[in-house]
């Protein structure tokens, strides 16, 4: 399974996918964005997930997967 985190522009925006996710019964977390990874609002939402997931209609700034400690930009 793939980790990845998710960064926003707003607090509001990542709240939303953050509930999103949760309908979805995607395992995910609210989560400062780390330092390694820069973004607007200062807000993330982490998250492991093998399944396709549609972020139209989602205020997305970035999505990053995580590898070996890293985050690269998808």
């Amino acid at each position: 399974m793939n980790g990845y985190i998710a960064t926003f522009f707003s607090h509001y925006d990542a709240l939303t996918f953050f509930n999103f996710l949760k309908e979805k019964n995607v395992a995910a977390k609210l989560m400062p964005v780390p330092r390694k990874v820069s973004a607007s609002c200062g807000t993330c939402v982490s998250f492991a997930s093998d399944l396709k997931i549609d972020f139209a209609g989602y205020e997305l700034e970035a999505i990053y997967i995580e590898a070996g400690g890293e985050f690269l930009k998808i």
